[in-house]
């Protein structure tokens, strides 16, 4: 029996309480666990006591928030993924690609490629684990109207040959034994059909709806862990523009960033509860006070700062090349590598 059938063994939750954190995505001992007694206070329409008696009673069964030996902490770190740009010199200045269980921000200005590395991973995640993909799904909430179905099909047709005809076998467009012929344009076109499926869009209207979709990914993502291909990345592009244009002055800054927490910390859920990528847009402004170096810094201030665990700048150089900057990580040195944007995507230099 799923973890979700039980939530009547916790303490104080009957059945009508059980369908409201059901409905609201606390549907496994593990995010009743991480939830604070205010959120589910709210959620289930229940007492902050109570809410704290089921969290405890929820982290026990789940047998999450006490201490762990650095071994264990080694071991729990060696189910995370990587997961490939298809540039090999970014890879290698990410330490192989961008992690699941984790945010990477990705920032820069108008045209930099933001939304193309969004696109590009929404497709690489669904490759073979020997092509650099974790054969998965994607999610992407689309806060800019930036999603293209047509540019997700120029980058599946922009693979190798190679990658495409394991990606064939892999999605079942053709049998293990039998021939993937890359340039088959019926093949390629069942091929794309195939991977569009595994992408989930939806659009947010605005922040609060953003919010709401993010609660809703965790669902989906939940949902999905028993099947084929669990979803292993939760794309947003942009992570800010709403919050960026209906919280406008100081005056409403701090409640601005405390929506924002929040709807960082939803994010966070999906990425710790199913091993799941989480890859965030970000803009830039300008900062006057900067005398050297560049102006532009990203939205979001200290608590996205804080909250991503990796942070990328884009910017443009020459032609269709873009500089990638790892500005941000916990285990790696900073540094720069350089991709094109194609027509066909992302590609090395």
């Amino acid at each position: 029996m799923s973890e979700a059938a039980n939530l009547e063994d916790l303490p104080g939750v009957g059945p009508a309480t059980a369908e409201k954190l059901k409905d609201s995505g606390f549907d496994s001992y593990q995010g009743i666990a991480v939830a604070s007694p205010g959120e589910l206070s709210n959620t289930a329409d229940i007492g902050e006591s109570s809410a704290a008696d089921i969290i405890n009673a929820a982290r026990d069964a789940a047998d999450i928030g006490g201490f762990e030996t650095g071994a264990a902490v080694l071991e729990r770190r060696e189910q995370i993924g990587k997961l490939t740009w298809g540039v090999e010199e970014i890879d290698g200045l990410l330490g192989g690609g961008v992690e699941t269980q984790s945010i990477t921000e990705v920032y820069g200005e108008f045209g930099a490629g933001k939304s193309q590395v969004t696109h590009q991973l929404a497709v690489n995640v669904q490759l073979p684990d020997e092509h650099g993909g974790l054969e998965g799904s994607a999610i992407f909430i689309d806060s800019e109207d930036t999603f293209r179905p047509e540019r997700i099909e120029q980058m599946v047709k922009g693979q190798d040959d190679d990658v495409l005809e394991d990606t064939m076998v892999l999605h079942g467009i053709v049998g293990e034994d039998e021939a993937a012929d890359p340039t088959d344009e019926a093949l390629l076109d069942d091929l794309v059909e195939s991977m569009l499926d595994k992408i989930h869009v939806a659009k947010a209207f605005n922040s609060n709806h953003q919010i709401l979709l993010a609660e809703k990914a965790q669902e989906i993502a939940s949902e999905s862990q028993d099947e084929e291909f669990p979803v292993r990345l939760l794309a947003v592009d942009s992570l800010t523009a709403h919050f960026r244009a209906e919280y406008v002055g100081r005056g409403e800054l701090a409640d601005r960033q405390q929506k924002l927490n929040k709807h960082l910390h939803d994010l966070m859920r999906v990425g710790d509860l199913n091993n799941t990528a989480v890859v965030v847009t970000n803009q830039v402004a300008s900062n006057p006070d900067s005398f050297f170096g560049d102006p532009t810094q990203p939205i979001g201030g200290n608590i996205l700062g804080h909250t991503s665990t990796f942070r990328i700048y884009l910017r443009k150089s020459k032609g269709n090349k873009r500089i990638v900057k790892l500005v941000d990580a916990p285990n790696l040195p900073d540094g720069e590598g350089v991709m094109r944007v194609e027509g066909a995507g992302l590609k090395d230099e």
